[in-house]
C-alpha cells in the first residue's frame, strides 16, 4: 500500500499547523462561526445537530494494522469510544471537542493519514472497489489509479472551488463493486488486446435528482487518464451552474448540454492540455503502482479450513456468506461484518478497531480495507487461518453471516446526528435487522440489498437499493418513501417509487412483507429478489405493500 513521501508529510504537516492556529482563533472569538466554516470544511470539520464532526478520509478505503489502531485511539481519547464507517470508504467522529481536532489531526499525520478534501465544493476522497488487489475477477488493481488521482487533486488551484463537490470512483473489474455509475466519473479499468485503459462515465449521482452516469469514453489509453480526468472536470468548472446548488452537479451540466457536446468540450479542452504532462504522470504512476505489489502469498494446506467447514455449522454459514474467492491459490477474502443485528450500521468501537487491526497483523498481510457498504474487509487470507479469525471474530460481536442479506443494510447517520437529516435512519435500520433475524428468514430470503437515507441527499444510496428506504418530514411527521427495484452494480438502476410513503411505526412492518411476499413470488430459491422484481415488474409488490388498495382495486 501507499506509504506518504517526504512532500505528503511538509504538506499534511503544514495543513496541521494552519488549522490549528485557525481552532484556536475561532475558539478565542477572532473568527466567527461563519468565517470559520470555510476553513474548516477545507480540513473535513463539519457542525451536525450536536457537535462538531471530523470526517477522516481513508483513501481508496485502503488500512494497514497501525491506522486502525490509530483510529481506535481518536476514537478512545477524543470521542465516545466509537468511529462510524460511511459509505465513501471514510470515518466519521461525532463527538470531538474543536479544541481537541488540531491534536487528532496531527495523530493522523503520524500514520500517514489526514481529512483534507473530505468536505467542501472539491475534488473528493477517490473510492475504489474494496476487493482491490485480491478480487479473482479484476483486470488490474485500480488503487494505484486511485493513488494518482488522489495526489494530482488534493490543493489542485483550479479545483479548490468548484461549483459543488466531486467524486470519483474507479473499479477493476466487470463486476462493479464500486457504484462508478452513481459517480460524477467513474472509472473502469480495461485491457483491450493487451493495451491497458479505462472506460470513462461521467454524470452518475444520487441526491434530489439521481441519475445514472453515461458513458464519455469507451476506451481511453491509461496513458492518458490524468489529462483527459483533468479536462472534465475544467469543462464542467466552466459550465457548472453556481446560482443554484441543487442544479450544479456535473450530471445537471451532462443532462443540459447532451452528452455529445460534452464529449467536444472534454477532448477539446484534453487536446490543449495533454501536452503539458509530459508523461510525468506516468512517471508518477509507476512509483505509485511499485507500493502495491501482491504480498508474498503462501503455500499451506487448507485442511484446518476443510474439518471446521464440516463439522461446524455455524463457521459454515459464516464461510459460506461472508467470504469471496481470491486470486491466489489457498487463500480467501474476509468480510467482517459491522451490522450485529440491531446494532448501527457501520459503527465499531475502538476494542473492535483494534481487533480487526490485530487480525491483519497477524493473518492478513497487514491489510484492510473499508467498503462503502460499511463493513471491513481483510483482503488476503489463507484459507487455514479462517477458523481461528473466526473464533476472534465471534468473541467480539464481529462474526455475523449476513454479508449481502437483508440485515446488512446501509443506513446515513439520520437525524440522530445529521443537520440536513429529516428522518431517523439508524432505528429503522436496526428494526428491520432485529425483524429479520427474528422471524429466521434472512437466508431463505437470500440477496437482498436495503439501503436507507434520513434525507433527499441520499448518502444512504436509497436510490440504488433493491429497496431503497427515504426518511421525509411530512408536517413535523417522519415519513417513509419505498423505492424498488435500485441496483448498484454494473447493471445500474435507479430504484422507482412504490406508492404513498409510511409512518415510522408502518415502514418495518411494510418491509416485513415484502420479503415474506418476494418468498412467495420467485421461481425458485435462486432466483433472487432483484430478479424477481425484473422479471414481474412493480405491480405485484405494490399490491404487497399496499393490500387495501389492491383489494379496493379488484372490487
Amino acid at each position: 500500500m501507499y506509504n506518504y513521501n517526504d512532500f505528503d508529510e511538509a504538506f499534511v504537516r503544514e495543513r496541521v499547523a494552519q488549522f490549528r492556529g485557525q481552532v484556536e482563533r475561532r475558539i478565542d472569538g477572532s473568527l466567527t462561526e461563519d468565517e470559520f466554516k470555510p476553513l474548516r470544511l477545507m480540513n473535513g470539520l463539519y457542525l451536525q445537530l450536536h457537535a462538531y464532526m471530523l470526517r477522516v478520509a481513508i483513501p481508496y478505503g485502503t488500512l494497514n494494522s497501525a491506522q486502525m489502531d490509530r483510529l481506535a485511539h481518536l476514537a478512545e481519547t477524543y470521542d465516545k469510544g466509537y468511529g462510524h464507517f460511511t459509505t465513501r470508504q471514510n470515518i466519521q467522529y461525532n463527538w470531538p471537542a474543536l479544541k481537541d481536532v488540531p491534536d487528532m489531526l496531527s495523530d493522523l499525520a503520524d500514520v500517514g493519514m489526514h481529512a483534507i478534501q473530505t468536505s467542501g465544493n472539491t475534488i473528493r476522497n477517490v473510492t475504489a472497489d474494496h476487493f482491490a488487489g485480491a478480487a479473482k475477477d479484476e483486470v488490474a488493481d485500480p488503487r494505484p489509479i486511485a493513488e494518482l488521482l488522489r495526489q494530482w487533486s488534493t490543493d489542485h488551484p483550479e479545483f479548490q472551488f468548484l461549483p459543488r463537490k466531486f467524486k470519483i470512483a474507479v473499479t477493476g473489474a466487470d463486476n462493479d463493486r464500486a457504484v462508478i455509475r452513481a459517480h460524477d466519473i467513474g472509472l473502469q479499468l480495461l485491457d483491450q488486446d493487451g493495451q491497458p485503459g479505462v472506460r470513462v462515465i461521467v454524470g452518475g449521482g444520487l441526491g434530489r435528482t439521481p441519475m445514472i452516469g453515461k458513458v464519455l469514453r469507451d476506451f481511453l489509453p491509461l496513458e492518458d487518464l490524468l489529462p483527459y480526468t483533468e479536462a472534465v472536470v475544467s469543462v464542467w468548472n466552466r459550465l457548472g451552474r453556481r446560482d443554484n446548488k441543487y442544479k450544479a452537479r456535473i450530471k445537471i451540466t451532462v443532462h443540459e448540454h447532451g452528452i455529445d457536446e460534452i464529449s467536444k468540450r472534454v477532448e477539446d479542452r484534453f487536446a490543449a492540455i495533454k501536452p503539458s504532462f509530459s508523461g510525468v504522470d506516468q512517471d508518477m504512476l509507476r512509483d505509485i503502482e511499485a507500493q502495491f505489489a501482491a504480498p508474498a502469498f503462501r503455500n499451506a494446506e487448507t485442511d484446518l479450513f476443510d474439518r471446521a467447514y464440516a463439522a461446524d455449522p455455524l463457521f459454515r454459514s459464516w464461510a459460506d456468506t461472508n467470504l469471496t474467492d481470491h486470486k491466489a491459490d489457498g487463500y480467501a477474502i474476509v468480510s467482517i461484518s459491522l451490522k450485529k443485528h440491531g446494532a448501527t450500521p457501520g459503527d465499531a468501537t475502538a476494542d473492535q478497531m483494534r481487533v480487526m487491526a490485530d487480525l491483519a497483523r497477524q493473518f492478513g498481510h497487514d491489510e484492510l480495507r473499508i467498503s462503502h457498504e460499511q463493513n471491513v474487509i481483510l483482503p488476503h487470507v489463507h484459507k487455514s487461518d479462517l477458523p481461528a479469525i473466526y473464533k476472534i471474530l465471534r468473541a467480539n460481536d464481529l462474526a455475523t453471516a449476513n454479508i449481502g442479506l437483508a440485515s446488512d443494510i446501509i443506513a446515513c447517520p439520520g437525524m440522530d446526528y445529521c443537520a440536513l437529516a429529516t428522518a431517523r435512519s439508524i432505528p429503522i435500520a436496526q428494526q428491520i435487522a432485529e425483524r429479520v433475524d427474528a422471524l429466521k428468514i434472512e437466508h431463505d430470503v437470500g440477496e437482498m440489498k436495503i439501503k436507507i437515507s434520513g434525507c433527499i441527499n441520499a448518502c444512504g444510496h436509497h436510490h440504488v437499493g433493491h429497496i431503497g428506504i427515504l426518511g421525509l418530514d411530512r408536517a413535523g411527521v417522519e415519513n417513509y418513501q419505498i423505492t424498488l427495484g435500485g441496483d448498484a452494480t454494473q447493471d445500474a438502476a435507479i430504484g422507482e417509487r412504490a406508492g404513498p410513503g409510511f409512518a415510522y411505526d408502518e415502514i418495518v412492518p411494510a418491509i416485513e412483507r415484502l420479503m415474506l411476499g418476494y418468498l412467495d413470488l420467485r421461481v425458485d430459491e435462486g432466483e433472487t429478489f432483484i430478479q424477481t422484481y425484473r422479471r414481474l415488474g412493480a405491480a405485484p409488490f405494490k399490491a404487497i405493500l399496499y393490500p387495501q388498495e389492491a383489494k379496493s382495486h379488484a372490487a
